[in-house]
């Protein structure tokens, strides 16, 4: 080895030892008479001092010729520092350097290498390999590498195998554009970049793994954003002859072990909501439940309190609803008007905002008070379980589009208020999802999860009598703190109920034997009982990393544009490849 200790090792302990040690160069500074050097590795920061008349003239002229990111050797001796750092674990000695020597001098980079760098997400991305340099880049990737080890070791401890699946695969419908990769051996033929390894883990199940799990990439070709990458990597597991209570409880004990060993907290409850009440009072199918503010109904199909008060936009409207910001009544109008314009954000959709501030001492002002009486109002604050210094924000249009508007509000005013704190961590479930979802433009049913997702067994019946709209799928998502970090279903099994599946969804006997033939087939030679759920791996490290994007958890990410731009990828191919492969691009 080149070196005897790392740079985040040397203690008080290691006084009087003679050690050599190598890395970069943080920062040098030279007083004249002294020169003090901090040396970097992945492990921390050590010390240099170089004194005039006492270190080797060779090795203070080297020093005199260092820049950072200089990859340097040094060999010295340990000795307590009389300015002690509290702040480095080896902040109580530093080394006193006989021989100093540059394994590789470096250009000075485009940005500060520290913990606060003055380099933009652009240019970072551009020289990733030094961005990875800085400590919060590097804690982020070992807590990735922990949670892996974490995953691996409660798996296995459950008698679940790790097994590989192909990468190049067949395309197949999955809610997303596939990646696809041409045949050279088989002109004019494509492979696709899995979605998932939904198929071949059902697989494997009819093969009798019974218990199977895999980190695994999975690739879509979607449109980005913080928490989407093209490439993303799933905690994959799949088991047979369960219930969907068997998984729940099994990674609700992953989750546990997770938050234990890795943030040191213990997560006790872990609660259960319906879709339906998911969407109902919160708007969104991963309600953030840190904190209140749940919806309350103005108008709806069960109540109407808005009506016939010649207010037409409500009068229109089928869906009337509110939050309850406590304690917001004393809200100035600037205030307000920078609600209204946040619900108003093209993203949103909403057309306007109505207030109704109950005022401390009991009186009720509204930005509808011309068409609502006091009396009105008060029926509004009731319905709101208001108390006096509250402020009541209230959306409307029709279906579901006002819940989700309302949801974006709601999550606004929690962040405004201080009440989706980092460090709090809530995770529940959120179970009885539909089974399909209408599409109006395309006049079909879609699954809302996956075709291989099992409906719930008392409303299969609707499944054959044409009831679509009532069906719920025996899915599940786990949430934490309005964050989708998971999600699974118990499969359908039976190859009768599948080809009923593919039939609802418009495939015909054709499309689907060309596609799924494989998986019915398999079918027939006794499918175990069998569900599963995965986990987003990137998205469980940038959540316990304390982070919006899972780009930070990723050694090498791409853009915004899917583009990685240190490589400059995509790329055009060589003229003599696309012969090979039979392709001509239009461009």
């Amino acid at each position: 080895m080149l070196r005897t200790h790392n740079n985040g090792e040397l203690r008080i302990a290691n006084v009087n030892e003679i050690v050599t040690l190598c890395g970069w160069v943080q920062r040098t500074r030279d007083k004249g008479g002294m020169i003090w050097i901090d040396l970097r590795d992945r492990y921390g920061i050590t010390q240099l001092m170089l004194e005039e008349g006492k270190t080797p003239k060779e090795a203070i002229e080297t020093a005199r010729s260092l820049g950072r990111e200089f990859v340097i050797s040094v060999t010295g001796t340990v000795v307590e520092r009389l300015s002690k750092n509290d702040k480095l674990p080896t902040g109580d000695i530093e080394v006193k350097v006989t021989e100093l020597s540059i394994l590789n001098p470096a250009k000075l980079p485009p940005f500060l290498i520290e913990d606060e760098t003055d380099g933009g997400d652009d240019i970072r991305m551009k020289y990733r390999y030094l961005d990875l340099r800085r400590n919060p880049v590097r804690q982020n990737l070992i807590l990735r590498h922990k949670m892996a080890q974490e995953v691996r070791s409660y798996l296995d401890k459950q008698g679940f195998i790790e097994v590989e699946t192909p990468v190049l695969i067949k395309s197949t419908p999955e809610g997303a554009r596939d990646f696809v990769v041409p045949s050279r051996m088989n002109p004019g033929e494509f492979y696709a970049l899995p979605q998932s390894p939904q198929t071949f883990k059902q697989l494997l199940m009819v093969s009798g793994f019974d218990r199977y799990f895999q980190i695994v990439k999975c690739f879509r070709d979607e449109d980005l954003r913080a928490d989407r990458q093209p490439e993303f990597t799933q905690i994959d597991c799949e088991m047979s002859f369960i219930e969907q209570e068997d998984i729940l409880q099994m990674f609700e004990g992953l989750i546990r072990q997770l938050f234990q060993n890795l943030k040191g907290l213990e997560i006790n409850e872990i609660s259960r909501m319906t879709y339906a009440h998911a969407m109902k009072y919160y708007g969104s199918d991963k309600p953030d439940i840190r904190f209140g503010m749940e919806f309350y109904e103005l108008k709806s199909e069960e109540v109407d309190l808005t009506s016939g008060k010649n207010f037409p936009v409500f009068d229109a409207a089928s869906v009337v609803v509110g939050i309850n910001a406590k304690g917001c009544a004393e809200y100035t109008r600037k205030q307000a008007d920078e609600l209204t314009d946040f619900v108003k954000r093209p993203q949103i959709g909403a057309k306007g905002l109505i207030y109704v501030r109950y005022n401390a001492d009991g009186s009720i002002k509204s930005s509808v008070d011309k068409f609502y009486s006091e009396e009105d109002l008060k029926k509004w604050i009731e319905a709101a379980n208001a108390q006096p210094g509250d402020l009541l924000l209230i959306l409307c249009g029709d279906g579901d589009k006002p819940r989700k508007q309302l949801n974006e509000l709601r999550l606004e005013m929690g962040n405004r208020l201080g009440l989706r704190n980092p460090n709090e961590y809530s995770v529940h479930w959120v179970v009885d999802f539909p089974l399909l979802e209408h599409s109006e433009e395309e006049n079909r049913w879609f699954a809302m999860h996956h075709p291989f997702t099992s409906p719930k067994p008392e409303d299969i019946e609707f499944l054959k009598s044409g009831d679509l709209g009532k069906i719920r799928a025996n899915a599940y998502d786990m949430v934490i703190n309005g964050v989708e970090v998971g999600g699974g279903s118990i499969r359908i099994f039976q190859k009768d109920l599948q080809a009923k599946m593919f039939e609802t969804l418009g495939f015909s006997d054709e499309e689907a034997k060309h596609q799924f033939g494989f998986l019915m087939d398999a079918f027939e030679y006794g499918a175990p009982p069998h569900g599963g759920l995965a986990f987003g791996f990137d998205r469980l490290c940038s959540l316990f990393g304390g982070s919006d994007s899972i780009r930070d958890f990723i050694a090498f990410p791409k853009n915004n544009s899917g583009r990685d731009v240190m490589i400059d990828s995509p790329s055009t191919i060589d003229a003599k490849q696309l012969d090979e492969l039979k392709i001509k691009t239009i461009v």
